[in-house]
């Protein structure tokens, strides 16, 4: 074999060695870039919810049931005030074992909420964070029955496919779509909701399924 022809060919199989590592190293590093942008979007997406959930269970406390109306739960969250409740001594108890609620003031729904965060906005509680176009959270309320007792209950809810509509910086619409498609699968095979959600319209629970390992 002629000397120049021999180092074209280690040149093209050289090359062909890099291309194959190039992907092998793209193929481990793609599902980990993908769990990595999927748990940064579902920080987010749970911070709402967490919210919906506190807002919920106030606005339960004041009416004895929950809305499937984010409009009716944002004017509440704006309007409304709960009571900040101290414990104190019975003064009519001469034993000293008895204790009273006593209101020593208000504070509204709102920032209660809000919990000191400066860029809170009670209007974006209904929007999914990474959702193009803007979507919301899917929201019902009803009540269920347990032994005879009419029990209320919510669900606040977004799939996989509202807040991962849009690919990463890192993959391409179609690798994108393939991920979150076998994301989706990998869930259902258990059958577990694919997305997240608080509250369930079967169970008496404000869980979210983040926290239910």
């Amino acid at each position: 074999m002629k000397k120049g022809l021999s180092i074209v060919i280690n040149i093209v199989l050289f090359a062909i060695i890099v291309l194959l590592a190039v992907q092998v190293v793209k193929s481990i590093q793609a599902p980990i870039k993908f769990n990595h942008e999927q748990k940064a979007r579902e920080a987010k997406v749970v911070d709402r919810l967490i919210d919906i959930r506190n807002a919920e269970v106030l606005y339960k406390n004041a009416t004895n049931k929950y809305t499937n109306n984010f409009d009716s739960l944002i004017k509440f969250c704006q309007t409304a005030e709960i009571p900040i409740v101290k414990i104190v001594p019975d003064p009519t108890d001469t034993t000293f074992t008895r204790t009273i609620n006593d209101t020593i003031g208000f504070v509204k729904v709102m920032d209660s909420i809000r919990g000191g965060r400066d860029n809170f906005n009670i209007n974006d509680m209904k929007w999914v964070p990474f959702s193009q176009p803007q979507q919301q959270y899917e929201l019902e309320a009803g009540t269920i029955q347990r032994n005879g007792i009419e029990i209320p209950v919510f669900e606040a809810r977004t799939p996989y496919e509202v807040y991962l509509a849009n690919p990463g910086a890192a993959f391409s619409d179609k690798e994108w779509k393939q991920r979150v498609n076998n994301a989706k699968a990998e869930k259902e095979s258990i059958n577990r909701y694919a997305g997240l959600k608080v509250g369930s319209m079967e169970e008496a629970t404000t869980d979210g399924n983040w926290e239910k390992l």
